[in-house]
């Protein structure tokens, strides 16, 4: 299984190694001192579940790479496009490229750009973060990934990644319907993601407030809200593990509020900026999404002008 991970980050990095350690042909698409590191050293991964080492092929040029079996697609929302221009010495007659980015909106334009034929909807449920270069820190969630066609078949490419997947002892799932997941999904970033950011404490002390806690409620449901305008219902039983997880998540932050204090760009737009949108389309009232994105622009307008 011949299989490049685009963007090496804590999503790219963690899946990518554990594929490579298990024997996959993975090849590593990063930049940077991350790249070096990768080159000379190999991949370091420190997990909640067990700290391993992998070796992997590392590149900035998809044309070393060539034509891949899959393309996992890690990277951030805001390079989707720029990184989707790059793709075409990877994807072959066969290539699937799964996206295992944030948002709703990355299947469209990766279509867009390979065609719709060779994208594959995908979800990773993880909290990891590059440490140093070279360095993957894994701090919690189920370490698992969810992924199917956009149309819903149960295809033979699918069932192979699977198949790759179990053998490397990871956790994933083959689903019928991959877009809804991507909106469950949505929906528990956007409650989690923005209560941490802009509160600026973790989902733990989160709860702990009653006004807060309620405040993550109403986002989630919002979100709900607009996935069931787009005719992608999110089921009871989806929203109701999602409570669950954040009820049961330690004293975890976001990718967001980490990006924020950081100082980098930040994915607000893909997440409160999208919903909204999406809302006005279908003239749903969003108002705590509203102010959450309201909170966390200043921020973002900010950290984008400082990394450019």
């Amino acid at each position: 299984m011949r299989i490049a991970v685009y963007g090496a980050g804590g999503v790219g990095g963690y899946f990518g190694g554990r594929l490579a350690q298990a024997g996959a042909d993975v090849h590593f698409l990063a930049r940077g001192a991350h790249l070096r590191a990768l080159r000379e050293h190999g991949l370091s991964v420190r997990s909640v579940t067990g700290d391993f080492q992998a070796r992997a092929s590392a590149t900035d040029d998809p044309a070393e790479v060539g034509a891949c079996d899959f393309v996992l697609f890690c990277v951030k929302t805001f390079d989707t496009d720029a990184a989707a221009a790059r793709l075409g010495p990877l994807v072959g007659e066969d290539t699937a490229v799964v996206s295992l980015q944030n948002g709703v909106e990355n299947e469209e334009k990766l279509s867009r750009t390979v065609g719709e034929d060779h994208v594959m909807g995908g979800a990773a449920f993880i909290f990891a973060e590059i440490a140093g270069p070279g360095v993957i820190r894994h701090t919690g969630g189920s370490a698992s990934i969810t992924f199917g066609e956009l149309d819903g078949r149960a295809s033979e490419r699918a069932q192979r990644l699977l198949s790759c997947c179990e053998q490397a002892g990871l956790a994933a799932e083959l689903s019928q319907s991959i877009k809804t997941v991507l909106w469950a999904k949505l929906a528990f970033i956007c409650a989690q993601a923005g209560m941490t950011a802009a509160v600026r404490l973790p989902i733990g002390e989160i709860r702990t407030a009653t006004a807060a806690w309620a405040a993550f409620s109403r986002l989630f449901a919002e979100v709900c809200a607009v996935a069931e305008a787009e005719g992608h219902t999110v089921p009871q039983a989806a929203r109701e593990r999602a409570l669950a997880l954040a009820q049961a998540l330690p004293g975890s932050f976001s990718s967001l509020h980490d990006d924020l204090v950081a100082g980098r760009r930040m994915e607000l737009e893909a997440l409160h900026g999208f919903v909204i949108r999406r809302a006005a389309q279908h003239g749903l009232a969003v108002p705590m999404s509203e102010a959450v994105y309201a909170i966390l622009q200043p921020w973002a307008i900010r950290n984008q002008q400082a990394s450019t």
